[in-house]
């Protein structure tokens, strides 16, 4: 059928939990995937209470940050624990084309989770492994988040340094969606060798590889043994044309000039110092950013004199490069991100169809022929166990011992 999304049929089992590894398993499901997520019984995934702590996303009742990792999945309940919990899972891993873990590697080996435990079982099966620190060396089995293994180690938050205030933190799971992506590009990889070869395969990322990965221009040139880039100080940055400028209405404008032998004189001319091209200050590239300090403070003073809305006249009316350093709010009603379905609105199950009562991001992966399936409400804790347990061949019978020996919790139970 035309209109079937490209991943129908596709099977994918999701272990992981907070961020990283269950925002890939979404992905999958915004292409088709059936994504069934297994959480323990009564708490589920921790990141469920992340609403709970500020900046406060639930507003409504709504679960904003959970629905965004989540939605797409149908969730259920089992203690891995549990005796009883080998039989459920050897016929999850049976049904699936994909498991998506993020089990530190001891947990994994004492739950029987280890790729080669699940392969005998599955020869077909991509498992998708996302750690905090990689799979060897010494820190392989510490616990790790965004930020403390994509922005701390990595040297990204060294870098954010303005002269010798403190590093900045980054905005919580910046790094966990970039490494998604990445975990994401693995298993869609792997699915392609498994057409060319018929076998599985096991897919890894970590938080540590994309931070090295997102440091990689400053990274690979201390690599290679440049000196270390010092933490950038907006008042005598590197590069005076690649800064931040507050204008007179206390807003901040990011300059970033590619191509600069032709945009300086442009820029010049468009803020009121054309004489400024005279300058030697001014000549070249490496006169630029000798002097960049002293090109800083004539900015600085120019742009405090007017508002940012008469700057952006200025800067677009020139076709320069720039960027405005939006506030949150500023960025949930802009009409770009609108205009391009960066914002899509949720399904929420209603009687009518669904309504768009709120909207939720859409993963950034997109392909011209091919529609994703629109956002539907991302599950309560167990609310599809009995159904997916029947998928999977247990009858009512086995599925209430379940229940009893406390392996699984279905609905209602206390």
């Amino acid at each position: 059928m035309e209109n079937t999304p490209l991943l129908d049929g596709l099977r994918v089992v999701d272990l992981a939990s907070w961020i990283a590894g269950p925002a890939a398993a979404t992905v999958l499901g915004d292409f088709g995937a059936d994504v069934v997520k297994v959480e323990p019984p009564v708490v589920g995934d921790a990141y469920r209470a992340f609403s709970r702590f500020p900046p406060n996303p639930e507003v409504d009742g709504i679960n904003y940050t959970w629905q965004l990792e989540n939605r797409n999945k149908r969730s259920i309940e089992l203690n891995l624990k549990s005796p009883n919990a080998r039989a459920v899972l050897e016929r999850l891993v049976r049904w699936a084309d994909v498991l998506v873990t993020n089990f530190p590697p001891p947990a994994r080996a004492r739950l029987g989770l280890d790729y080669e435990d699940l392969e005998q079982l599955n020869p077909r099966l991509i498992y998708a492994d996302i750690t905090g620190f990689g799979e060897t060396g010494p820190d392989a089995d510490k616990p790790g988040f965004d930020v403390t293994a994509y922005w701390a180690r990595s040297g990204l938050m060294d870098m954010t340094r303005q002269g010798t205030a403190p590093p900045a933190l980054n905005v919580f799971g910046a790094g966990d969606h970039a490494t998604a992506i990445s975990l994401f590009a693995g298993v869609m990889t792997a699915l392609y060798r498994r057409e060319k070869t018929g076998r599985g395969a096991r897919v890894t990322a970590s938080l540590i590889a994309e931070g090295a990965w997102g440091a990689g221009c400053w990274l690979s040139a201390v690599l290679a043994g440049a000196s270390n880039p010092r933490p950038l100080d907006r008042r005598d940055p590197p590069n005076a044309l690649g800064n931040t400028y507050r204008t007179a209405d206390d807003r901040w404008l990011l300059l970033a000039f590619a191509n600069e032998d032709k945009e300086v004189p442009l820029f010049l001319k468009a803020i009121g110092h054309p004489e400024a091209a005279d300058n030697p200050h001014f000549k070249d590239s490496a006169s630029r950013h000798a002097h960049a300090a002293e090109i800083v403070a004539l900015l600085d003073e120019t742009f405090a004199t007017r508002p940012l809305a008469q700057w952006r006249e200025v800067l677009d009316g020139a076709g320069l490069t720039y960027g405005v350093v939006q506030t949150l709010e500023e960025a949930a009603h802009d009409p770009q991100f609108v205009a391009d379905g960066v914002f899509v609105p949720v399904d929420d199950g209603g009687t009518d169809g669904g309504t768009e009562s709120y909207l939720t991001i859409d993963s950034p992966v997109r392909l011209d022929q091919e529609q994703k399936v629109r956002p539907r409400r991302a599950p309560e804790l167990g609310e599809h166990t009995q159904a997916v347990l029947s998928e999977i061949g247990f009858d009512t019978t086995e599925i209430k011992d379940l229940a009893s020996a406390g392996t699984i919790r279905l609905r209602g139970d206390a």
